[in-house]
C-alpha cells in the first residue's frame, strides 16, 4: 500500500499524470501517437466513476423510482421498460448514435444538426485513441448513460397502459430523429451551440426536456387509464420511490460534476450546486404543499428534490451558490404547480409527473441559467457571443424552444407510427385491468403464499 501511494506521488511529481486536465476541446480525439502525451489517468479515472453513478441513476435509480410509484398490478412492466430502454439506447449508442452526436459531418449544412457515420460502431477507435484527456471508450460510455436514462425518464408519463412493442419502437425513432439530433447541436458543436451559443452544462435540453416532452405526447397519444380521477391510483410503495430518489440524487453527482470531464474547481462547483439546489428545491416544494394541503408528504419532499436536480443541471457549473439556492426554491415551486396545476389545464394523465418534474423543472433551470451565469450574480460570465443577460437568455430560450419542438414533433409522428403499425400503443380493457405484469410479462412483483 505505502509503495502505491509513493510511485503515484512520484508520477504526479514528475507530470506523468496530467491534473490539469484537457486544454483542448472534449470533441477534438488524437491520433494514437500523440495519446501517450494527453491522457490523463486522473481525468479517465473520475469519469468512469462518474458514468458508473450515471449508470445507478437508471438501473436501479429510476427503476425504483417509478416501480414505487405504480399500482402493484404494474411494478414489474415499469421495471421491464427501464431495464430494457436502458440497454436499448446503449446498443444504439454503440451502433451508430455517438458517431452521429459527436462525429463529423462532410457537409457544412447537415453538420449543424448531426454527425456523420465515422465512427460506426466505433470502427477505427483504439484503446490508445484520445477525447481530449480521456480515453475515447470513457467518453462514449459517459456520454452513452446519458442517453440511457434520457430514455427511462420518458417511461412514467404513460406507464401502465401502453404495448411493449409500441414502446420499443417510439423509443428507437425518437433516439435517431430527436436526442441524437439535439444532442450534436448542443454539445456536438451543431446548431444550438454555434448560432445561439447555449449554455446546458449537463443536459437541461438534451436530457430532461427533450424527455418530457415525448413524454406529454405518449400520456395524450395513450390517453387516461381506465378509472383516472374516479378510483384511487396511490403508488404501491414509497419506500421504494425513497429509495429511488436517493438513488438519484447520488447518481446526479456523476451526471453533473462529471460533465466538466476532470476534477478541477468547476466540477467541485457542480457538485457543490448539486447538493444546494435539490435540497432547496425539496423545502420549497415540502413547505408549499403543508400550506395548501395541511401535509407534509414524503413524496412531496422526494419530488421537490428530484426538482431541484433537473433546474440546476444545465446551470450547476455556471452559477454561485447563492444563485443554486434561488434556482432550487423557485423549481421546487414551478414543479409543484406543474404536478398539480399544469396537468389540470392540460387535462392529461401525465401518470409519474414527468412533465410537471423534469419538463417544467427542465425549462426553469434553463431559462434561469441566462440570468444567474452574470457575473453581477456571482456567475462565471456569459457564452462567447453573448456580452448581457439579454442576450445570453435569448440564446436559453431559442434552445429550449428548438428543444421543444424537435422532440414534440418527432414523438408525434413516432406515435403516430407506432399506432398504425401495431394496432393501436394502448394494450386493451382487458390487459390495463389485470394489469401488465401478469399481461406482458406473465410475471407477479410478489407471489405470497
Amino acid at each position: 500500500m505505502g509503495r502505491a501511494i509513493f510511485l503515484t506521488c512520484l508520477l504526479l511529481m514528475t507530470g506523468t499524470l496530467n491534473i490539469a486536465g484537457a486544454e483542448e476541446s472534449v470533441n477534438s480525439v488524437t491520433s494514437p501517437g500523440e495519446a501517450a502525451a494527453q491522457l490523463s489517468l486522473v481525468d479517465n479515472s473520475f469519469v468512469m466513476i462518474c458514468a458508473a453513478l450515471v449508470i445507478l441513476m437508471s438501473v436501479p435509480g429510476i427503476a425504483l423510482f417509478y416501480g414505487g410509484l405504480v399500482r402493484v398490478k404494474n411494478m414489474l412492466s415499469v421495471l421491464t421498460q427501464t431495464v430494457m430502454a436502458f440497454s436499448l439506447m446503449f446498443v444504439l449508442w454503440a451502433v451508430f448514435g455517438y458517431s452521429m452526436a459527436f462525429g463529423t459531418n462532410d457537409s457544412e449544412f447537415l453538420n449543424n444538426f448531426s454527425g456523420g457515420l465515422d465512427k460506426f460502431l466505433m470502427f477505427g477507435v483504439l484503446p490508445e485513441s484520445v477525447n481530449g484527456t480521456l480515453s475515447e471508450f470513457t467518453f462514449f460510455s459517459f456520454q452513452g448513460a446519458f442517453a440511457g436514462i434520457t430514455s427511462c425518464l420518458i417511461l412514467g408519463s404513460f406507464a401502465e397502459r401502453i404495448k411493449f412493442s409500441a414502446l420499443i419502437f417510439v423509443l428507437v425513432f425518437w433516439f435517431v430523429l430527436s436526442y441524437v439530433p439535439i444532442c450534436h447541436m448542443v454539445w456536438g458543436g451543431g446548431y444550438i451551440d454555434s448560432a445561439w451559443h447555449a449554455l446546458d452544462f449537463a443536459g437541461g435540453t438534451v436530457v430532461h426536456i427533450n424527455a418530457a416532452v415525448c413524454a406529454l405526447v405518449g400520456a395524450y397519444y395513450c390517453g387516461k387509464r381506465i378509472g383516472f380521477g374516479r378510483e384511487r391510483m396511490a403508488p404501491h410503495s414509497l419506500v421504494m420511490t425513497m429509495i429511488g430518489a436517493s438513488l438519484l440524487w447520488v447518481g446526479w453527482f456523476g451526471f453533473n460534476a462529471g460533465s466538466e470531464l476532470t476534477p478541477d474547481g468547476v466540477a467541485a462547483l457542480s457538485f457543490a450546486n448539486t447538493c444546494v439546489a435539490p435540497a432547496a428545491a425539496a423545502l420549497s416544494w415540502m413547505f408549499l404543499e403543508w400550506l395548501f394541503q395541511r401535509k407534509p408528504s414524503l413524496l412531496g419532499v422526494c419530488s421537490g428534490a428530484v426538482a431541484g436536480l433537473v433546474a440546476i443541471t444545465p446551470a450547476c457549473a455556471y452559477v454561485s451558490i447563492g444563485s443554486a439556492l434561488i434556482i432550487g426554491l423557485v423549481a421546487g415551486a414551478v414543479c409543484l404547480w406543474g404536478v398539480h396545476g399544469l396537468k389540470k389545464l392540460l387535462r392529461v394523465d401525465d401518470s409519474l409527473d414527468v412533465f410537471g418534474v423534469h419538463g417544467t423543472g427542465g425549462i426553469v433551470g434553463a431559462l434561469l441559467t441566462g440570468v444567474f451565469c452574470s457575473p453581477d450574480f456571482g456567475g462565471t460570465g456569459f457564452k462567447e457571443g453573448w456580452e448581457s443577460i439579454s442576450g445570453q437568455f435569448t440564446g436559453q430560450l431559442v434552445s429550449v424552444v428548438m428543444t421543444i419542438g424537435i422532440s414534440g414533433v418527432v414523438s408525434v409522428l413516432g406515435f403516430f407510427i407506432a399506432d398504425k403499425l401495431f394496432h393501436g400503443v394502448r394494450v386493451n380493457q382487458e390487459e390495463e385491468r389485470e394489469g401488465l405484469d401478469l399481461a406482458w410479462h406473465g410475471e407477479r412483483a410478489y407471489n405470497l403464499i
